[in-house]
């Protein structure tokens, strides 16, 4: 006789493939939650790493950014330094120039004639004095004329009085200065 077997076998499979696919259900969803898990650690160390490094570059651009100002700052220091330094140059290289305008006005002032003011202007110069005539302003201006140190005198003033009895003439003249050079300069020491 045949055997028959009338227990529920199709129920019975059916409730241990549901149970087969309940723990892989459980097993895949552990797996994707462990992946998560890893990606989510992954991400945020690279994310702290990332951030160490940015930060590491802004204290490295702010290191840069003041080391670039304290430079700056030498620079301009430096400048003033330069610019000092050339203003002294032209006072040293124009020392001997005043006395040599000195020596030169002497040269040129002729007898008669005296001095009373001496202004300086850039390179003009304005020369007030007293004269006993009128010639001898005249002879003074072509003697400056002449001289390697001046040129274009003007007279600017002349007024002609009586003082104690003497004819006194005030006047007020410019005159421009220039800078023979240095072959001049040799040739007059």
């Amino acid at each position: 006789m045949s055997h028959i077997n009338l227990l529920p076998w199709r129920e019975q499979r059916r409730s241990e493939q549901q149970k087969e696919f309940t723990v892989l259900a459980a097993l895949v969803a552990l797996g994707c939650l462990i992946i998560v898990f890893v990606t989510h650690v992954a991400i945020n160390g690279q994310i702290q790493a990332q951030e160490q490094r940015n930060n590491f570059l802004q204290n490295e651009i702010r290191i840069l950014d003041r080391q670039i100002r304290e430079i700056q700052e030498l620079e301009s220091t430096r400048q003033a330094l330069l610019d000092r330094m050339e203003i002294i140059q032209e006072l040293q290289a124009s020392r001997p120039l005043a006395v040599r305008l000195f020596d030169e006005l002497v040269n040129t002032l002729p007898n008669g004639i005296y001095l009373t003011g001496l202004t300086q202007r850039d390179m003009s110069l304005e020369i007030t004095g007293r004269a006993e005539s009128n010639a001898r302003v005249s002879a003074f201006m072509r003697n400056l004329e002449g001289s390697p140190w001046f040129n274009d005198p003007v007279l600017q003033v002349i007024e002609t009085r009586e003082q104690n009895g003497v004819r006194l003439s005030d006047f007020r003249l410019t005159v421009s200065q220039r800078d023979p050079g240095p072959d001049n300069d040799e040739e007059a020491s």
